[in-house]
């Protein structure tokens, strides 16, 4: 049983607002030494709004923090690590061009007798970290060399690098593989084993049973419950996140398949970096209109860049045919992917998807800016105009239109990607994993919106990591291996069991 004594943390009473936003309303908090609390809540239900108070990114407007039972002001993030609380960001807050070691020790870089920087000391700390986190990177590589996973286990080690007493996890696993997670929970282990406190932001529920001790659910701002998780059950904790609760998740309508639309056959793209070697190899595939065409496939399968190739973002080292209508085209850019009838909404939305700084209406129609020019500029009661009914039609929530996309939560911007691609009319929509990082209830209204789509007569191919997802939605199931097609599936014979059994490399059973 949990006592008064075992509290790092208490935040009282916590409100702030942003534009057009109510964001947090009188929410309580308590962390507790050695122990994993977890915040759960829809997207925009002001969990990270919270951790980001707590570790002094900006000031609450109303209530009071207390750290060890002493009410602190933090006046910015160096101030709160100072005070041992180190948060580790959803979005990656790495310095690209600097080393690993450099990025975990920055700010604190361990110093020789002559006040310069000793390298080879913080080095060789830097490795026994990584060490520790089972990562195979050296301490002198350049972060921007990483792929998005590494570097987000970077990210970890540079947290905990310090004299940490609180740890604040926002979404730390979204883009790390299965070994890499479970590195990461042998280390949260450990650092609750030492009495760290910690604040761990998710929509992963599974994750819980193995690292979780107490749950803090949220929605719209407030506080709805907060209780050990041993006491709360999965349906309880989803119903209490949408306040409502939560039935047919997936859409269960079948459209009408229609006639071919895309066909690729043979589909290759070499190694940027391993000559000889292959990201996709003879892959072949097809979709046909009104139909979900599902791709499937392990970290490193290829999936993304099966979507990229076909898109016109890899020309060098491409190989294979594409084919529309059943008439062989050229795709060497985005520009011809789009004129022939293609969309896609890519993995990274908010680097890669969005322009943060841009309003609702300026993001939605960035695909179609020749339809709001006038007399060769953008009249902005046009696009507002041109923009608004996707906008409704998709549901998304926002204040205005002229609200900066970056103030939505994770699951409306996913919609106005959705929004701006739609807008160019096109045949074939690509998605690359586009759940990710969104809660239950924003799941379900991408799931609607793209069955809706479907049943209008386009062709959506999806790629997900997630294998409940793809066996829900698909028509077809396409399974990667290593860059390579390895099966594919009709709806009524696909299973998990076929699905991810054609997903391991072959020696995974030697």
């Amino acid at each position: 049983m949990n006592s008064d004594s075992d509290i790092v943390l208490e935040a009282r009473g916590i409100s702030k607002s942003f534009p057009g936003v109510r964001a947090l309303q009188n929410v309580d908090l308590v962390l507790r030494s050695g122990r994993l609390t977890a915040l759960l809540g829809e997207n925009g239900a002001g969990k990270s709004t919270l951790m980001n108070i707590i570790a002094g990114v900006f000031p609450p407007e109303a209530g009071q923090i207390l750290l060890d039972g002493r009410e602190v002001r933090f006046a910015n993030p160096r101030d709160a690590q100072a005070h041992g609380i180190a948060m580790i960001f959803q979005e990656l807050n790495l310095i690209p061009h600097l080393s690993v070691a450099e990025n975990m020790f920055l700010g604190r870089e361990p110093l020789n007798r002559l006040g310069l920087i000793d390298y080879a000391a913080m080095n060789h700390k830097a490795r026994a970290m990584l060490e520790r986190l089972d990562l195979p990177v050296q301490p002198t590589a350049i972060v921007a060399g990483l792929r998005v996973g590494q570097q987000q286990v970077v990210e970890i080690a540079k947290a905990i690098a310090g004299d940490t007493r609180i740890l604040i996890m926002d979404e730390p696993t979204s883009a790390l593989t299965e070994n890499e997670i479970e590195a990461l929970f042998r280390t949260i282990d450990r650092l609750k084993a030492k009495g760290v406190a910690i604040a761990y932001v998710t929509h992963k529920l599974q994750e819980l049973t193995r690292i979780g001790d107490d749950a803090v659910v949220m929605r719209d701002g407030r506080l709805i419950a907060a209780a050990p998780l041993k006491d709360l059950r999965r349906d309880d904790i989803v119903r209490m996140m949408v306040g409502r609760d939560l039935k047919d998740l997936y859409p269960t309508t079948r459209g009408v398949i229609g006639e071919e639309i895309l066909r690729v056959e043979r589909l290759s793209l070499k190694h940027p970096q391993r000559p000889g070697d292959f990201v996709l190899r003879d892959v072949d595939a097809r979709i046909c209109q009104g139909e979900v065409l599902g791709i499937f496939g392990l970290m490193g399968a290829g999936r993304t860049q099966l979507l990229e190739t076909i898109f016109g973002l890899h020309v060098r080292g491409r190989a294979g045919d594409i084919y529309i209508h059943g008439r062989k085209v050229s795709i060497d850019s985005p520009s011809d992917a789009i004129a022939m009838g293609l969309a896609m909404a890519p993995e990274d939305r908010k680097k890669e998807g969005l322009v943060p700084d841009m309003s609702v209406a300026e993001n939605a129609s960035l695909s179609s800016l020749a339809k709001v020019l006038r007399f060769g500029f953008i009249d902005t009661r046009l696009e507002q105009n041109f923009v608004g009914e996707t906008i409704e039609r998709f549901h998304v929530k926002t204040p205005s239109l002229r609200q900066p996309v970056r103030y939505l939560s994770g699951g409306n911007q996913q919609k106005v990607i959705l929004a701006k691609w739609i807008a160019t009319h096109p045949q074939v929509l690509l998605l690359d994993e586009p759940t990710r990082g969104i809660d239950v209830n924003a799941k379900r209204e991408i799931y609607i919106l793209i069955d809706e789509l479907k049943r209008s007569g386009l062709a959506v191919m999806v790629a997900s990591s997630e294998l409940p997802e793809i066996l829900a939605i698909s028509d077809r199931v396409l399974v990667m291996c290593e860059g390579r097609k390895t099966a594919e599936f009709a709806r009524a014979t696909a299973t998990e069991e076929k699905i991810m059994s054609a997903a391991l490399p072959q020696e995974s059973f030697a």
